[in-house]
């Protein structure tokens, strides 16, 4: 379960992810945290809750809040294709295990990202935040980037927590 701000390396410098696109963008996901990948299903609106965060779906029988990280990035939102999905994640927030589904428009590949092939998002330029990117990683001409979960869930709105994995 993810809980910090941070990257976890292995002893060799890398970490597992799965990519993602947002916006034409790519996105990346420790792949520790993630537990299934789903095809989009309907979502039922939460009247009153974080835009970010202002559906659910039920995910094996439980209902669990669905975050549109298009809306931390600043990204319009998308309109569902085949290649949508939902990815289901698990971590930490408020000392609460919260199982989440994120939007995706199209999911990869799950890869490896080098440490040494990663730096931080720069602090003037970015049409980002910068402290919602724990790094940004380059892969042949690409960016990959990887986002800061709990402090996107921390500024953004309040996650309730879903079903504990």
């Amino acid at each position: 379960m993810i809980e910090k701000d941070e990257i976890v390396w292995d002893q060799d410098g890398q970490i597992k992810v799965l990519t993602f696109d947002l916006s034409g963008e790519t996105f990346a996901l420790e792949a520790n945290m993630v537990c299934e990948i789903l095809d989009i299903q309907s979502e039922t609106l939460v009247p009153g809750s974080a835009a970010i965060a202002g559906s659910v779906i039920n995910f094996r029988g439980s209902v669990i809040p669905v975050a549109d990280l298009h809306l931390a990035f600043g990204f319009d939102a998308q309109s569902v294709t085949q290649d949508s999905r939902f990815i289901v994640i698990e971590l930490e927030h408020n000392n609460e295990a919260c199982v989440i589904g994120l939007k995706a428009d199209k999911v990869h590949e799950v890869t490896t990202i080098d440490h040494r092939t990663t730096e931080a998002a720069p602090r003037i330029g970015t049409r980002w935040r910068q402290d919602f990117i724990r790094c940004l990683a380059k892969r042949n001409n690409d960016l990959i980037v990887v986002p800061n979960l709990p402090r996107i869930f921390n500024i953004c709105g309040h996650i309730q927590a879903g079903t504990q994995h």
